[in-house]
């Protein structure tokens, strides 16, 4: 019997090193690829945009290499930046604050032909936001200074490209100026590559909601956003615009199953998700509500599947969300967590949540402001605008879910294994004699799951010990 029990207790030693060692889901492990430190940029709102390069490109709302007006590295007007998956930072470009602009909150979005567009909600000639270009090296070219007028201001998100070549973005304030409010309630625009900007529709502060962000592309070729509302007069509302800028409304929230809606995404099956920073189910006296999860069908059906609680399942998902390999949908929360400075959690189609990481305050990052991006790895990328090195002005981090084991069952020789799983992911299990060599040997294929587990055997009679490992093969 020695020899089962030193086998099985090894499988048991392997299978914890699988797991992490900190955050809030077993299989799950946090990586902190980068801490800024200022001179390169701080505080990075916006998440990352995956280039067609394989590096991750971001924007950082502060810092940054030019003291300008005496400015410290901190108090910059913000940074362009590129990050490899492992972890090198190249700083591309540091804003002015003047005809170039300055403070970027959104992600930038690559155009077809290969450069990043993205805005600033101060800076240009008007010192109300740009809209700019910037090639993979770094050159930027500031495309329209906004007046404060019918184009609106301090947009901040970031474009999207339309088929027909045109970028279509938002700006929160602006367009025709309602004298109840006298700043406007937003508008919808498109720019062509050369700067030349169209206004599409200004929002009235009616039925059609107030205060736009940002759009996504459907596959019907239309446009769909999301409004913030104005309470007490709305809570948001979800649009859909032609590329002409007819404008209809497909839903108003209530409160009550969500208020202040982020951006939307579209799902493989043709429906839309998202989130809302607030409301839902838990809505009281006491509390606004810490955000919901729901999806809408380009019909305006809504089906709330989500209500946060404001436990460790987090409280005010930011950033929207994005659909993962394996069909579910990915997301990150401000607050609440384990440590109540924010998490990452994946939701299914039915609705079923589970919190992946929970933030902690240290070097590690804490409080994400935007959302993820999943890379050809696998791993999911984000950013932190709090925490960090030093300085604590943010971190880009990685997340990447490991399979863990579950069972392990030695009978007359063979030994079954079961690890955890996500329905799609393609899993191969290996093992080695001695944890010091890195020449892993596969036992089987590599298996596609079909549901939440795997299995597999392994005949072990008279073999030396092995320890085991299962890998997730990237798609």
């Amino acid at each position: 019997m020695k020899p089962v029990l030193a086998v099985l207790m090894r499988l048991l030693w392997a299978a914890v090193l699988l797991l992490p060692t900190f955050g809030a889901h077993a299989g799950v492990v946090s990586t902190s690829l980068y801490s800024f430190t200022g001179t390169n940029g701080a505080t990075p709102y916006a998440g990352l945009v995956l280039g067609k390069d394989g590096n991750f490109y971001g924007t950082t709302y502060s810092g940054g290499e030019t003291n300008y007006n005496g400015l410290t590295s901190t108090d910059g007007y913000g940074t362009v930046f590129k990050i490899s998956t492992n972890g090198v930072l190249t700083h591309l470009y540091s804003f002015t604050g003047t005809n170039d602009g300055g403070d970027p909150y959104a992600a930038l979005v690559q155009g077809s032909d290969g450069n990043f567009y993205g805005s600033t909600i101060y800076g240009g000639t008007n010192d109300l936001g740009t809209l700019f270009k910037i090639s993979t090296n770094g050159a930027l070219t500031s495309l329209y200074s906004f007046t404060g007028g019918n184009d609106g201001y301090s947009t901040h998100v970031g474009p999207v490209q339309g088929s027909d070549g045109y970028f279509y973005g938002t700006t929160p304030n602006g367009g025709n100026i309602n004298l109840n409010n006298g700043f406007g309630f937003g508008t919808v625009f498109k720019i062509s590559t050369n700067g030349a900007l169209t206004i599409l529709y200004s929002f009235t502060g009616g039925t059609d909601s107030t205060y736009p962000d940002a759009l996504v592309l459907g596959s019907d070729g239309n446009f769909y956003g999301t409004t913030g509302g104005d309470f007490p007069n709305g809570w948001g509302t979800i649009f859909r615009m032609t590329t002409e800028g007819a404008l209809s409304t497909l839903y108003s929230f209530t409160g009550t199953n969500g208020w202040n809606p982020n951006g939307l995404v579209l799902g493989s099956d043709g429906n839309l998700y998202g989130t809302t920073g607030i409301g839902g189910t838990y809505a009281s006296q006491f509390s606004d509500g810490y955000g919901t999860v729901f999806k809408i069908s380009t019909n305006g059906a809504l089906t709330s599947l989500y209500s946060f609680t404001g436990g460790n399942d987090g409280e005010y998902p930011v950033g929207g969300l994005v659909q993962g390999n394996d069909g579910n949908f990915y997301g990150a929360t401000q607050y609440g967590g384990t440590n109540n400075v924010g998490t990452v959690f994946q939701i299914r189609t039915n609705g079923v949540l589970t919190s992946l990481y929970s933030f902690s305050y240290g070097n590690h990052g804490y409080s994400p402001n935007g959302g993820l991006v999943q890379s050809n790895d696998g791993s999911f990328y984000g950013t932190t605008a709090s925490g960090g090195g030093p300085g604590g002005v943010g971190t880009v981090f990685r997340l990447t879910i490991v399979p863990a084991f579950q069972t392990m069952n030695l009978t007359n020789g063979t030994l079954s294994l079961t690890w955890s799983t996500e329905a799609g992911g393609r899993y191969q299990l290996q093992y080695n004699s001695d944890l010091g060599s890195s020449n892993w040997t596969n036992l089987g294929t590599n298996v596609t799951a079909a549901g939440a587990t795997l299995n597999a055997t392994d005949s072990i009679t008279n073999a030396p010990r092995r320890f085991y490992r299962v890998v997730l093969s990237p798609p």
